[in-house]
C-alpha cells in the first residue's frame, strides 16, 4: 500500500490553531458552538460538530488570508507510456500548487498537464501558477467566495483551467483544514468512499490481456478500453481481453479517435461478439456535434449503449449545448476542464438535465484524485467513476490521503483531502514564488 494511508498525524505541524475571526465565522454556522472562552484553541473535533457543513457555507463564511503560495513541478514516471487515440505521455509532468493561511494551515492542488486535452504545457502552467499565487499573497483577507471569484479573472476560460483547478483545489483544500472537516462532509456527505474502473490504454492484444488478468484479480469489475486508432486492432483488443476477464464490464473510450462510421462499426462488431460496452465515451473529435448526437443515437437505439462526452464538453456552455440538443447521454467532469467551480456548475446542470454524469481524470497523483474522490463520494451523483491515474504511477509521492484498497477508495481522513507533499523533497523551478 505504499504511502497510501498514512496517519494524519504525519502532517499534524502544517494545522496550526484557528484565529478568532474563524470562532466567528463558525459561530453563524447552524449546530456549531465555538469555544470563545480558549478562542486561539480551535480543535478538529471541536469545528466538526456539522454532518455535513455545505460548500456554500465555507465558500461565504470562512475567510482566506494567504500567507505563502507557490506552484512547482510535480514530476513522476509511470508504469508503462499512456498511450491513448489522440496523444501518448511518458511520464507526468504536472504542476504542484501549496498554499498556507495566516493561520498555518495549508492546502494542496495539483494542475495535470495532458497534450491535446489540457491547454497548458507544463512551462505555462508553472507561470500562470506563479501569476496566480503572486496575486494570493498580494491579496487582502477576503472570503473564500470572493478569492476563488477573482482566481477565476486571473485564471480565465479553458486555456488556463488545469491551472485554476489546481490553485481551486488548494483553497478549498486549506479552508477545510482551517475548520477541521473533510472534503467528502463538505460536497453533501452522501459517502466517504468511492469505486473507480481501472484503465487498459493502447497496447497489443498479449499485454492487455495480461493487464486485464492482473485487475480482476485485484477485484476491478470495470475496465476501460483506450481505443480509437485502429479500429480492427481495438477489436483484437477487446475480444483478448474478454478471454482474460470475461464478466468484466466494459468502458470504451475512443479520444475523439473515429469517424461517426468507424464509431457505429465498433458497436456492430461487439454486438456480433455479444459484447454490450456500459458506456462509449468521446467516439468522435470534439468539434463533430452532428456526429456525436448520430453516434449517440444508434448507440442508445440499436445497442442499447450510453454515449459519453468528455473532450466535447469545456465549458458550461458546451454543456448546455449537449443537454439541449441531446447530443450525449453522459457528461464527463474533469476539474482540469473546467476548474472546481466550473465542475460544480456543470453537474448542477447535468442533474437537473436527467442525462448521467461520470467523473474521471487526466494524469494525475493522489493530489488531484484525493480532492476529485472526496467530491464524487460527497456529492454522490456520478453513475460512472474513473478515477484510477495514480495506479498508473510507478511512484506515489504524495502522504497521507485516502486508503485503497482494489478498486476502492476509502476517505477517513479529518480535514480536507488529507493529501500532502514533502515540499522540500519537489523540485523548485524558476517559476517558484
Amino acid at each position: 500500500m505504499g504511502r497510501i494511508g498514512l496517519s494524519q498525524n504525519i502532517q499534524s505541524h502544517y494545522f496550526l490553531h484557528s484565529t478568532t475571526s474563524l470562532n466567528t465565522q463558525l459561530s453563524k454556522v447552524p449546530n456549531f458552538t465555538p469555544n470563545f472562552k480558549n478562542p486561539m484553541k480551535i480543535t478538529a473535533s471541536m469545528a466538526v460538530a456539522p454532518t455535513c457543513f455545505g460548500f456554500k457555507n465555507l465558500m461565504e463564511t470562512v475567510t482566506i488570508d494567504v500567507h505563502k503560495a507557490e506552484g512547482r513541478p510535480l514530476n513522476v514516471p509511470l508504469i508503462a507510456p499512456f498511450t491513448i487515440a489522440s496523444s501518448r505521455l511518458d511520464k507526468v509532468e504536472n504542476v504542484a500548487i501549496r498554499v498556507e493561511l495566516s493561520n498555518g494551515c495549508v492546502g494542496w492542488g495539483e494542475a495535470p498537464i495532458l497534450p491535446f486535452v489540457t491547454a497548458e504545457d507544463q512551462e505555462t502552467a508553472l507561470a500562470k501558477a506563479a501569476e496566480a499565487c503572486e496575486f494570493l499573497k498580494q491579496s487582502r483577507q477576503m472570503t473564500l467566495n470572493l478569492v476563488l471569484a477573482k482566481i477565476g479573472d486571473v485564471l480565465p476560460g479553458h486555456d488556463f483551467a488545469s491551472v485554476r483547478a489546481g490553485v481551486e483545489m488548494a483553497l478549498i483544500d486549506a479552508a477545510a483544514n482551517s475548520i477541521g472537516i473533510p472534503l467528502w462532509r463538505i460536497f453533501d456527505a452522501v459517502s466517504n468512499s468511492i469505486s473507480t474502473d481501472i484503465t487498459i490504454p493502447i497496447v497489443s492484444p498479449t499485454e492487455a490481456s495480461e493487464l486485464a488478468s492482473k485487475y480482476r484479480k485485484q477485484g476491478f469489475k470495470t475496465l476501460k478500453l483506450k481505443v480509437g486508432k485502429n479500429l480492427n486492432g481495438d477489436i483484437e483488443v477487446l475480444q483478448s481481453i474478454r478471454a482474460a476477464h470475461p464478466d468484466c464490464l466494459f468502458i470504451l473510450d475512443a479520444n475523439e479517435g473515429y469517424t461517426a462510421k468507424e464509431a457505429i462499426e465498433v458497436l456492430e462488431k461487439l454486438h456480433e461478439m455479444d459484447v454490450t460496452p456500459v458506456l462509449f465515451e468521446q467516439p468522435v473529435h470534439r468539434d463533430n456535434w452532428e456526429g456525436l448526437g448520430h453516434v449517440s443515437q444508434i448507440a442508445k437505439e440499436k445497442y442499447g449503449v450510453s454515449v459519453a462526452a468528455d473532450e466535447s464538453c469545456r465549458s458550461l456552455a458546451d454543456a448546455k449545448k449537449i443537454v439541449q440538443e441531446s447530443l450525449a447521454d453522459v457528461i464527463n467532469i474533469k476539474l482540469a476542464k473546467v476548474g472546481v467551480l466550473g465542475a460544480l456548475e456543470i453537474i448542477d446542470l447535468v442533474r437537473s438535465s436527467g442525462l448521467n454524469l461520470m467523473i474521471g481524470g487526466m494524469v494525475e497523483t493522489r493530489l488531484a484524485m484525493g480532492f476529485a474522490g472526496h467530491l464524487a463520494a460527497g456529492l454522490g451523483c456520478f453513475k460512472f467513476i474513473d478515477l484510477d491515474t495514480p495506479l498508473l504511477l510507478a511512484e506515489d509521492p504524495v502522504f497521507g490521503g485516502y486508503e485503497v484498497s482494489g478498486p476502492d477508495y476509502h476517505f477517513s481522513n479529518a480535514r480536507g483531502h488529507g493529501g500532502f507533499l514533502h515540499w522540500d523533497n519537489i523540485a523548485c523551478s524558476s517559476s517558484c514564488i
